[in-house]
């Protein structure tokens, strides 16, 4: 199908990402399509890999999976760009154009998912872990009495205060439970 596109050329096919990796390192294209399930190696380990090893080869995922997790987990992992497969041909050939100048390119439904992400309250950007620990601080206890409550370390106990107090936008314990206190977060202790 990309054949057809007068000014692309097609390099390479892989059927892995172990093979997307090895043709990429010895073939060097412009840019890269990748899908996330494949054998061996799934697009998003693939793509970091192909990032690091080669930072001037742009990948574009192509794929059918459109949920959050897929997304961010591709693009943290260096992707230019997140298309579906129901992409026009004119539109694929536009973002792999747009992918070689280094643009970012995602599918309208993409990009709305991640605005909406954005925009997501944030009792629902606080991971499960760090809403747990600010409760145990809501009841009084210290970062080892936290620690030991969770079979975690006291380092990772502050882990999560330090990404909590970041999200709420505070510098301390007191003003972290406070805000999510105010924000729902957080139930009042009873």
């Amino acid at each position: 199908m990309l054949e057809m596109a007068e000014d692309l050329h097609v390099v390479g096919e892989a059927a892995s990402g172990g093979e997307a990796l090895t043709l990429t390192v010895t073939l060097r294209p412009d840019v890269v399509l990748m899908d996330l399930r494949m054998p061996d190696v799934d697009g998003t380990e693939a793509t970091a890999r192909i990032t690091a090893r080669l930072p001037g080869v742009r990948v574009l995922v192509l794929t059918t999976y459109d949920t959050d997790e897929d997304i961010l987990r591709a693009i943290e992992a260096g992707a230019v760009g997140y298309l579906l497969k129901d992409t026009p041909l004119a539109q694929l050939v536009d973002a792999i154009h747009a992918a070689a100048r280094g643009e970012s390119v995602l599918a309208p439904l993409v990009a709305a998912r991640l605005a909406d992400r954005r925009r997501a309250p944030i009792a629902e950007q606080l991971t499960p872990r760090e809403a747990e620990v600010l409760g145990l601080v809501a009841h009084g206890l210290s970062n080892p009495e936290i620690g030991r409550v969770l079979f975690i370390s006291e380092a990772t106990v502050k882990t999560h205060l330090v990404r909590a107090f970041v999200k709420l936008g505070v510098s301390d314990r007191t003003a972290a439970v406070t805000a999510a206190l105010s924000r729902g977060i957080l139930r009042p202790p009873l």
